[in-house]
């Protein structure tokens, strides 16, 4: 027997839990489906819990655009459904001639893509807010903040289901098929069934690629290149050096090993950048060495033995180490010629900070 829904979301991470809500309070019809047995196992499990301002991305990139609207969105969400989260701002450090150009770059950037508050300042300013700091100059980003990114997906899951959807885990998309009425997904588990969706949303993070590929009618070439970036983080022991977040400039493939804070005020250090070839996220104790270096470049007290094996993070980039910087890919009908197929890829950060932008962005692409 084969079920009819308007649509399915497939990942119950928070951008699926986004789509879902959006697509739900606008009066569809929609099935959550979820492979594992919780909501945010995956990628949104493993982030740094940053709501980011929008500062590095290109302009008119859809990376600029969803963060900077997602950011707007996220705080005054947060606020009215009492997610837990700090507007605790951040700071991002130049320490030479060569990383002063860098934060010249990174400020023309943020300006360009319209982030409020920023404030260059000189390394007296930046040490009188922060004593512990060296840097030869830095930007404030008074906008950068953090949150309980579990409470996010939690409200993001109760305001879906009160607006009609349907949450169904453990229930993976094994194969399915592009039909004249719909696409029709087979669903494993422990309760196998056919459903048969007018619109599909692929939200499925590290398993996008998979989930494309079982679904007969997708042409494999509307996919990009997937690569796996791993980013581990290490915890810190003792006292906090900062009170806000402290940030290099970025480097070739990430933002560098950063300082973030939770909400409970314990810190962390990282991601560094692993390319590796399949998913792992056990955290080599080994690599937290070359840590002791990139982060005494802006806090030279740092202690020998402080640094202890955090989480990993794996970041699924569509473009490889060659070329690291590529944009969310958000593919419609007019991008692949399917059909009621939504498929989201290369959805690594900022994509906490811009999930209520992405989920009105695929909303309107499952409006045309």
């Amino acid at each position: 027997m084969t079920d009819d829904i308007d649509v399915a979301v497939i990942g119950a991470g928070v951008v699926g839990l986004a789509v879902a809500r959006q697509l739900a309070r606008q009066g569809r019809a929609v099935a959550i489906l979820e492979a594992e047995g919780a909501v945010g196992t995956g990628i949104s499990s493993r982030s740094s819990e940053v709501i980011h301002a929008g500062l590095y991305y290109p302009r008119d990139s859809l990376k600029a655009k969803l963060c900077v609207a997602g950011r707007r969105l996220l705080y005054a969400y947060a606020a009215e459904r009492g997610v837990a989260h700090r507007k605790i701002g951040k700071l991002v450090v130049a320490n030479g001639e060569g990383d002063l150009r860098l934060l010249a770059e990174v400020e023309a950037k943020a300006r360009a893509n319209g982030v409020e508050g920023l404030e260059r300042i000189d390394a007296q300013t930046a040490r009188a807010m922060e004593p512990k700091l060296r840097c030869d100059g830095a930007l404030l980003s008074p906008e950068t903040g953090i949150l309980d990114s579990h409470g996010l997906m939690l409200a993001l899951l109760a305001d879906a289901e009160a607006a009609g959807a349907l949450l169904a885990l453990k229930s993976p998309v094994q194969r399915g098929r592009v039909a004249e009425t719909g696409i029709e997904l087979d669903i494993g588990g422990a309760d196998p069934s056919t459903l048969r969706a007018k619109w599909v949303i692929n939200a499925a993070g590290l398993s996008a690629w998979s989930v494309a590929r079982a679904i007969a009618g997708v042409p494999t070439a509307s996919l990009p290149p997937r690569y796996l970036c791993k980013g581990n983080y290490f915890q810190l022991s003792g006292k906090m050096p900062f009170s806000r977040l402290v940030y290099p400039v970025p480097g070739h493939a990430g933002l560098g090993v950063h300082f973030t804070l939770d909400l409970a005020g314990q810190g962390r250090f990282g991601p560094d950048t692993e390319w590796i070839e399949r998913v792992d996220y056990a955290v080599d104790e080994r690599r937290g060495e070359s840590f002791y270096g990139a982060i005494r470049d802006y806090w030279p007290d740092l202690p020998d033995g402080a640094l202890r094996p955090g989480h990993a993070g794996i970041r699924p980039k569509i473009s490889g180490p060659d070329d690291p910087a590529a944009d969310f890919r958000i593919d419609g009908p007019k991008d692949h010629g399917v059909p009621g197929w939504v498929a989201l890829y290369g959805i690594e950060s900022p994509g906490l900070t811009s999930c209520l932008a992405i989920a009105d962005h695929v909303a309107g692409l499952a409006g045309e």
